[in-house]
């Protein structure tokens, strides 16, 4: 068992980062109004994303570099929208994962209700983390997260399901109307926005100077353990939305630390008190495990990319970034937290319409010449890449010319 935890880590980073907002709130709240009407959606966006998250660390693996290093490779012109996009959306990601960690704080630990007392708290734990552990540390730390993570859930949709009264109902819509917003909101984070296979081969690259004998193939069925993590928690998500919460007649907040309230109560009061705790660890678990593995990731990606633009190392990068995302992310707590709500809505449309950026660049280097023909994508998934493309792209254009 000691030894194939070892070979995980950046697969389950991937996951620690998918799994937040997009399982804990959208699935839930995906299964609270639609039931598992919606599941249709969920695997067919895990199933169309899935080649451009596996391009990430395919091509890190295989050549010794991160997309950041490909994308340069394919016209510099890619890096300068990268770096605009992620300036754009990293504040209000790490925002919005943070205040929904510090409300499921607020009900594990009590001591405060002040959501800004504890996102500060939560930051500064993360920011500890990461300056004094680094790598080596998170993914030692993540492994241990995931593992509570996965478990705790399950148990929760294990009692779920026998404490039911109602018989399921699995019959699949499309939403109209709100329902179609809630749609998008749910496609695109679900399992997470694609910009999340650059940081994915960031993290590879680390692994590989870390671990002997990390190779392709090994990559490859880590990102493959941690990906079915993450579809497996978002169907049990929505089950727990769609076993306690659908026609139950509340009306869900749009703010991401009273509907974290809402949820452990809601849960509580139809299961029983014992089961709590259960429910409060694997919900903190899901956000802490995103706070921080975003809290990495951005400021990882953005010191990478302003090295290859500006064509020079630069010192303590990933700190200096680090510490521009924690004076960010405060700033807007404290200043913008009643916009949160349209913050989040912009953040989470922006990643589902920019998908097809990411997609089609993964996907032209990793069948260009600059990775190694043996690891290049076999017809198969190949043609899966093309349909993942279509859908991306055909979905995000009529989108578009709704709104």
């Amino acid at each position: 068992m000691t030894s194939f935890l070892k070979k995980l880590g950046p697969g389950l980073l991937f996951a620690g980062a998918a799994i937040g907002v997009s399982h804990l709130v959208n699935s839930t709240k995906v299964g609270a109004e639609f039931g598992f009407g919606l599941l249709w959606a969920l695997l067919l966006v895990n199933l169309f994303k899935y080649p451009f998250f596996q391009f990430g660390p395919r091509y890190a693996a295989a050549t010794g570099e991160s997309l950041l290093d490909g994308y340069k490779k394919l016209g510099k012109g890619l890096l300068v929208v990268y770096f605009i996009l992620t300036f754009a959306t990293m504040f209000t990601i790490q925002t919005a994962v943070t205040i929904v960690t510090a409300g499921l704080a607020s009900q594990l630990f009590g001591i405060t209700a002040d959501l800004e007392i504890w996102s500060t708290i939560i930051t500064l734990i993360c920011l500890g983390i990461l300056t004094m552990g680094r790598y080596s540390f998170l993914d030692k730390l993540m492994k241990v997260i995931i593992i509570t993570l996965t478990i705790s859930t399950v148990i929760a949709v294990t009692m779920a399901v026998f404490r039911g009264n109602e018989a399921l109902n699995a019959e699949q819509v499309f939403p109209t109307g709100a329902g179609l917003t809630l749609l998008i909101i749910f496609m695109g984070w679900m399992p997470a926005p694609l910009d999340v296979s650059i940081f994915h081969s960031l993290w590879t690259i680390e692994k590989r100077q870390e671990t002997e004998n990390f190779t392709p193939k090994s990559a490859l069925f880590d990102f493959n353990f941690g990906y079915i993590i993450t579809i497996v928690l978002g169907i049990c998500f929505m089950a727990l939305g769609a076993l306690i919460m659908f026609k139950s007649g509340v009306q869900f907040s749009s703010k991401g630390g009273e509907f974290a309230s809402q949820l452990i109560n809601l849960y509580t009061e139809s299961l029983s008190s014992e089961v709590y705790i259960i429910i409060a660890i694997a919900a903190f678990t899901t956000m802490f495990s995103t706070t921080l593995t975003t809290l990495d990731a951005s400021p990882r990606a953005m010191a990478k990319t302003s090295q290859l633009l500006f064509g020079k190392y630069i010192k303590h990068s990933y700190i200096f970034w680090m510490l521009i995302l924690v004076i960010g992310t405060i700033v807007i707590m404290t200043q913008f937290l009643a916009e949160m709500g349209s913050l989040i809505y912009i953040a989470t449309v922006l990643s589902f319409i920019t998908a097809p950026f990411y997609a089609i660049s993964n996907y032209i280097l990793i069948t260009s010449k600059h990775t190694p023909k043996e690891w290049q994508p076999k017809t198969g998934l190949r043609i899966l890449s093309w349909l993942g493309m279509l859908f991306l792209t055909g979905f995000s254009i009529w989108y578009l010319t709704m709104i």
